[in-house]
């Protein structure tokens, strides 16, 4: 742990604590024995406090496409269909292994190609098929979402009779008509052919751009066709519609054979770093569903349950899909250290030079002199300093601990309290969730916080900040629990039965594994998200703060979040020379992805130029933690990323922050090199300090 025996206060802030941890660990351990690896984590009710009301002027209205009886509930920011409920609705989104988009009264269902450079991938939205009703009183009526889940949602059509489940990972597109009504389906390319058997409940439809799409009805169904459109009569029951993605014969009768089973919705329910997916399933037979290459690296291997037909393939942005049979999956994540310190130890030589540079740091400490008000750039000072209290705890130098929990409660407390006259929290009613005073009546204020923009970004800051506060002083952690969990709730409530004020796991997508940060803003590619390592912090935070209050729960809540939030980073955005996911020409270029969309990769940054690669690396590295160490563990990808973004590190001293992160990554493999750079150093990121970044390398081991 270091050098130096331990004083008092040492005594009083560390070993009280490390001793508090041993019933903890005890406990969840024993939690995770009496209820099973799988079993759905729950975070016990606490004190539910709520921050005032505030009244936003910027904020959409959700009963625009939210039913009546659903918007009475907190409501999501960050999901899979967010672009269904935003503007006028009609934005595509990626529901794999389609596009879907809803307008004028009719569903578009798109099998995309890419457009594919060096600098991006992106889907091509092109309608195959748009499907609606013959005679509809009403052909400008808005959709409804009348139900959603983890994995689907519900699309009503009202005035079409039409009911669409959007399940993700459903190889068919599946709907159902009422009141004996008369379809129609309309292409973007003439019909070439259009078959049945000869119960007229499989139609075959062949286009002239190649494709064929394969229509499977409940009942038989009378179906007419001219250059471009499919008519049918009066028809009550379900359809689903699949593309036939490969010509083989033994495709099409997997299709044939699982056709009339087709699930309704789908929930996810979290386990300690295990994920269980069940569908709510219709029908006969075996649920055909597809896993992107992320499921199938977690898929339960024990699972006998589940069949994956590796010939049962469609292609995705995400990489390819592969069919699996079964209605429940069982996802097994790695289980990675969540620690307050570095996980191998400290080189004890190099605590000296550690300690000058803490006393330097701890120097620049004063919260009368802070000037930022933005909720981000504020947290980011927070967490900032509440690393060198850790740090000199794992170096055994309490003489600066008392400063840092000063200059902590002087920062965090007007947050907490309401008195922080710049900014401040307020509570949104109208979706549920936080917002702040700067984002009240201005959708860029706090980089659109009031708009559920990167809300795990910044209130991760604060959370390690409050989770470190409450470590070295568990009085001020008990009298500020209530506001504490106010804060980690917002992005990490796993439902109303937690808590009812916030909606459910607000940024984190439990299909694609990771977070989304784009909040309440309409984009043509879907959901967005840039720094995959601050989403990390973000539940490696609410980890620390579990350990903090003695919270198995949200210890393990926190642990499992960031562990799927680590695997993804580490299959879609870290981009090794061997990728298969992307076209080698894009895999050439960029060693990191700059910005991760629904259905868009992207080299840029939203602050920076692609040809920035040291920005790019530390955007996916701040802030450096412990748990960074599990994040870049793959030395030989490490130096492929190190080597592409020191040919962009400008050699003058405007930019030196960005310029450390790099060098931290580069001690992995190259220690004394990357210590001799980073003490050239003569400024560092406001999310970083030169005390943080030695601990780094000097715990290289």
């Amino acid at each position: 742990m270091g050098a130096g025996a331990p004083n008092p206060l040492y005594s009083e802030y560390s070993i009280l604590n490390s001793l508090k941890m041993v019933p903890l660990l005890l406990f969840y351990a024993f939690s995770v024995l009496v209820q099973g690896y799988n079993a759905e984590l729950t975070l016990h009710p606490k004190t539910q406090f709520l921050f005032p009301e505030g009244k936003s002027l910027v904020l959409p209205e959700p009963s625009d496409y939210f039913s009546s009886q659903l918007v009475s509930t907190p409501l999501p920011t960050n999901s899979f269909f967010q672009n269904f409920v935003l503007k006028n609705g009609d934005q595509p989104e990626y529901i794999q292994p389609y596009l879907i988009r809803s307008a004028n009264s009719s569903i578009s269902i798109s099998y995309p190609s890419q457009n594919i450079s060096s600098d991006f991938i992106e889907q091509i939205f092109r309608p195959d098929l748009t499907i609606s009703a013959s005679k509809n009183p009403k052909p400008n009526q808005r959709h409804v979402i009348s139900s959603y889940s983890d994995l689907s949602v519900t699309l009503d059509l009202p005035s079409s009779n039409l009911r669409f489940f959007l399940v993700r990972g459903s190889p068919y597109l599946t709907f159902a008509v009422n009141g004996n009504t008369s379809i129609s389906i309309s292409t973007v390319d003439p019909i070439l052919k259009l078959s049945c058997d000869s119960s007229f409940t499989k139609y075959t439809i062949r286009l002239r751009n190649r494709q064929t799409w394969i229509l499977y009805a409940s009942a038989p169904i009378h179906l007419t066709d001219n250059v471009s459109t499919i008519k049918s009569g009066g028809f009550s029951g379900v359809i689903r519609i699949a593309l036939l993605a490969d010509s083989d014969s033994q495709f099409e009768k997997i299709l044939d054979k699982c056709s009339s089973t087709y699930p309704v919705s789908g929930s996810a329910i979290l386990g300690s770093f295990a994920l269980k997916y069940k569908w709510d399933v219709k029908g006969a037979g075996k649920l055909l569903m597809l896993a992107h290459p992320l499921h199938l690296r977690l898929l339960s291997k024990a699972d006998a349950s589940v069949t994956v037909l590796e010939d049962v393939k469609y292609s995705s942005m995400d990489g390819e899909l592969v069919g699996v049979i079964g209605d429940t999956w069982d996802l097994e994540a790695e289980s990675i250290p969540v620690s307050w310190h570095s996980i191998k130890g400290l080189n004890k030589k190099s605590i000296p030079e550690i300690i000058r540079a803490l006393g330097n740091d701890v120097k620049t400490l004063n919260a009368s002199n802070i000037s930022a008000t933005s909720s981000y750039f504020y947290g980011k000072l927070v967490a900032r300093a509440a690393r060198l209290a850790l740090i000199a705890e794992e170096v055994s130098y309490p003489k600066i601990t008392p400063v840092v929990v000063q200059f902590l409660k002087d920062m965090i407390e007007p947050w907490l309290n309401g008195t922080f006259g710049a900014n401040g929290f307020f509570y949104d009613k109208k979706w549920g969730g936080l917002v702040t005073k700067h984002g009240l009546n201005d959708t860029t204020g706090d980089f659109g916080f009031g708009i559920y923009n990167d809300h795990h970004f910044h209130l991760g800051y604060y959370i390690y900040g409050i989770s470190v506060l409450t470590r070295f002083d568990p009085a001020w952690g008990k009298q500020y629990k209530s506001q504490a969990y106010s804060l980690v709730e917002d992005y990490t409530n796993l439902g109303p039965k937690e808590n009812q004020h916030y909606t459910r796991l607000r940024c984190f997508d439990l299909w694609k594994l990771h977070s989304w940060a784009a909040g309440l803003t309409e984009f043509p590619f879907g959901r967005n998200q840039e720094s995959t390592s601050e989403a990390i912090n973000a539940y490696y935070s609410a980890a620390l703060m579990g350990s903090a209050y003695g919270d198995a729960d949200l210890v393990s809540v926190g642990s499992t979040l960031a562990a799927f939030e680590i695997q993804s980073a580490q299959t879609w955005w870290h981009v090794k020379g061997d990728n298969e996911i992307y076209a080698p020409r894009f895999v050439k270029n960029n060693k990191v992805v700059g910005i991760l969309w629904s259905r868009k990769r992207d080299s840029i940054l939203w602050f920076a130029p692609a040809e920035r690669k040291d920005i790019r690396l530390g955007i996916q590295v701040l802030p450096i933690l412990p748990i960074t160490e599990v994040v870049f563990s793959d030395v030989d990808y490490v130096k492929e990323l190190v080597k592409w973004a020191l040919t962009s590190v400008p050699k003058n001293r405007t930019e030196e922050g960005w310029k450390g992160f790099v060098y931290a990554l580069e001690a992995i493999y190259k220690q004394k090199q990357a210590l001799n750079k980073v003490r050239e150093l003569s400024s560092h990121d406001d999310g970083n300090s030169l005390s943080n970044l030695l601990w780094w390398i000097h715990s290289r081991k």
